[in-house]
């Protein structure tokens, strides 16, 4: 399975960016659909994932509200919506495919994942 994050970028605060990340095999549309990120010196952390139909969705806390995340079924792409974005969103952001149907929070749970995606959020 091959995955292809896009759409970072450098942004002010309280700005908008929109991730895409498309997958190429029909297999990932049976799977939940997660997006992390990781800031430089820090650990890979949760920030969204969506299940297999984008019935069910989770968010981090830290994004609740601000971020939506959403699939496009049949189309193998999932999308992260970021608003009001702060400087501690600053980090590479990385789309990966569960290992089942519901989404989790744990990078265990992923077992495919994208090159990853910076933002960048300036004050």
């Amino acid at each position: 399975v091959q995955l292809q994050a896009s759409g970072g970028g450098l942004v002010q605060a309280g700005g908008s960016l929109r991730l895409s990340c498309a997958t190429s095999r029909r297999t990932s549309s049976n799977n939940a659909m997660g997006w992390f990120r990781q800031a430089p010196g820090k650990e890979r952390e949760f920030v969204a994932a969506v299940s297999w139909n984008g019935g069910a969705t989770l968010y981090a806390d830290s994004v609740k509200g601000r971020f939506t995340i959403s699939r496009t079924y049949g189309a193998h792409v999932v999308y992260l919506q970021m608003n009001n974005l702060r400087p501690d969103d600053t980090a590479v952001y990385f789309c990966a495919v569960g290992r089942r149907a519901v989404p989790g929070r744990e990078t265990s749970e992923y077992n495919y994942w994208g090159q990853g995606t910076q933002v960048t959020v300036s004050s």
